[in-house]
């Protein structure tokens, strides 16, 4: 069975939080790619971030993405993501204009069900690393439901609640 949870959605709609509470009750979790590509380019002095280099920004966090994966196999327990692959080609294939991996398309490299926080306008805050706006998070959102469902697998909104709310959520939908 695959243990692999890809937690995925709207920018600023609470999966980092959600992600940290997981973390809390002891479920291994894995940070989102983009803003650790964010960080290690500001440590480096890079410049492969989403405002300035676009495709360099994604490539890094497919990459990211896909070692994240390789690295954690399979364990006893769920492992979550928060955001994973399939943000990652979402994202190439609306701002790069590139077709999805057919491959991907047909094999689910994540648990069956995906969980999609919905966007969450009270909640959302720009930052540092997040300089877009709410409409863009929104339209982000409908290209991720879109393409989780064509690649067959089952998503689940996450219901506006509290962030232990949401926890408890997740995990009675995998039990």
């Amino acid at each position: 069975m695959n243990n692999r949870v890809l937690i995925s959605g709207c920018s600023g709609g609470g999966k980092s939080s959600l992600i940290d509470a997981l973390h809390d009750r002891g479920y291994p979790v894995v940070a989102e790619p983009g803003r650790r590509v964010i960080a290690s380019e500001e440590a480096q002095g890079g410049s492969a971030f989403p405002w300035a280099d676009m495709p360099a920004f994604l490539d890094k966090a497919l990459q990211m993405a896909w070692q994240d994966l390789t690295t954690l196999q399979e364990t006893a327990d769920w492992v979550f993501f928060d955001r994973g692959v399939i943000d990652a080609v979402s994202a190439q294939a609306h701002f790069l204009n590139r077709p999805i991996d057919q491959r991907l398309l047909t094999t689910q490299v994540y648990h069956h069900t995906v969980f999609l926080v919905p966007p969450w306008p009270e909640i959302y805050r720009t930052d540092a690393a997040r300089r877009h706006d709410l409409k863009d998070a929104i339209a982000e959102h409908d290209r991720l439901s879109k393409v989780l469902a064509e690649m067959r697998y089952r998503v689940v909104s996450v219901p506006k609640m509290t962030i232990a709310e949401r926890a408890d959520f997740i995990l009675d939908q995998l039990a």
